[in-house]
């Protein structure tokens, strides 16, 4: 049997320590609460950046190809669907789902209400998935008929200030290219959607894009903008070079990263923050540990000299401390992750913690943690705080047998 482990585990804590024991009891809790505060932050962190990506990616797409234009206003050149490229991005891996959309600026115009808005025009290959699950009333806009499709969605926030309904109508006026009159087009409301995100819900309302090309007399094969979903989000940037690439010379990409870059700052800060909280977490936990190797070390002064005096050298000793100081971290992080891993189930199934989607886009704390990150986290914490106790463990070379018999 190893000698150092069976030193170790008979010196196990709260059998025989006396000063030690409370400082002990101090470091389980320390990594505990470190351990379990760590998981927690990291769940909430991936959370909420999955699901505010997803918010945004659901409803506008991860990749745009658009005409290369100066305007920076909402009158769209076309853009000629062509089956050279078309055939390409249908070719490419990376892509999973193509659809065409336009948008047109408006206003919308009720008995007693007017607001600006952005009519998108979508076809019948569009992705309706994510707003379908957040349609709130209604049903969605039917595009299968030969001629342009009247019902539009209109968000829920829009739906409460202009006074409106599932069925009821709504006109809308638009400017078209070089016309001093405004065109209007009545409309249905066929339901009411809600994503949380204000950028889309105070100006968007979604409809067929055939109303869009007759009115900027465009022809069936001209659209605004083509959307791409990709497979991997995080290889968002390589996979628009790629689509750029392969792109025709008049048009240019255009990512989701670039299009709300004030959305996916805020997420970038948040892994800032969790940086720091992995550093002062690990830090107070590994500082505890240091600490209490250091009391246990001058507790057991008088077992370190009779080992010295057999003939036990300073290596095997360091190590019968190291393998205490592995039991301690290790009961340590097991309250530890029963602690973080039951907030996270109970916030997952139950989401008791609520918070304000005007200010953080989503209702309540949304946590997500993959086993690889819990698997990584704890092997990250238990190896640091051990091996920021091999230094300290040194103390031990300068405990000398005659002066350590005698000490009390």
């Amino acid at each position: 049997m190893n000698f150092a482990y069976f030193i170790a585990r008979h010196i196990a804590p709260g059998r025989t320590e006396t000063y030690s024991r409370p400082v002990v009891r101090i470091a389980y809790v320390s990594i505990a609460l470190g351990l379990a505060l760590i998981l927690a932050s990291v769940a909430i962190v991936i959370g909420f950046k999955h699901s505010i990506s997803d918010k945004v990616t659901g409803f506008a797409a991860p990749i745009r190809i658009v005409p290369f234009d100066k305007n920076e206003s909402y009158q769209q050149m076309p853009l000629k669907l062509e089956d050279r490229f078309l055939k390409d991005l249908k070719a490419n891996k990376e892509i999973t789902h193509i659809q065409f959309t336009a948008e047109k600026a408006g206003v919308l115009k009720t008995s007693e209400q007017i607001q600006g808005v952005i009519l998108k025009g979508v076809g019948k290959h569009y992705d309706w998935s994510y707003l379908k699950s957040n349609l709130v009333a209604g049903h969605l806009p039917v595009l299968d008929s030969a001629t342009a499709g009247r019902e539009v969605l209109i968000s829920e926030k829009m739906a409460r200030k202009l006074l409106l309904k599932v069925g009821d109508p709504v006109r809308i006026w638009f400017i078209t290219g070089s016309q001093s009159e405004a065109i209007g087009r009545k409309l249905w409301v066929s339901g009411i959607y809600s994503t949380g995100l204000e950028e889309f819900d105070n100006h968007y309302i979604i409809g067929d894009i055939r109303q869009i090309q007759e009115l900027n007399q465009w022809k069936s094969d001209q659209v605004g903008s083509i959307e791409l979903k990709v497979r991997d989000f995080k290889n968002l940037n390589k996979i628009a070079q790629s689509v750029y690439e392969s792109l025709p010379f008049n048009l240019n990409v255009r990512t989701i990263t670039q299009e709300y870059p004030e959305i996916f700052s805020w997420l970038d800060l948040l892994n800032t923050n969790v940086v720091v909280i992995l550093v002062l977490m690990i830090l107070v936990a590994s500082i505890t540990m240091i600490s209490t190797l250091l009391i246990l070390i001058i507790e057991r002064t008088n077992m370190v000299g009779i080992l010295k005096t057999l003939g036990t050298n300073n290596r095997v000793i360091r190590k019968i401390f190291l393998y205490k100081a592995a039991y301690i971290i290790g009961l340590g992080m097991f309250w530890g992750n029963v602690i973080g891993m039951s907030f996270y189930y109970i916030q997952d199934k139950f989401r008791i913690f609520k918070l304000d989607p005007k200010s953080y886009y989503v209702s309540y704390v949304p946590v997500e943690l993959h086993g690889s990150y819990w698997l990584l986290l704890n092997a990250g914490t238990f190896l640091i705080c051990l091996l920021m106790l091999i230094l300290p463990s040194y103390y031990i070379t300068r405990i000398r047998p005659a002066r350590a018999l005698r000490y009390e």
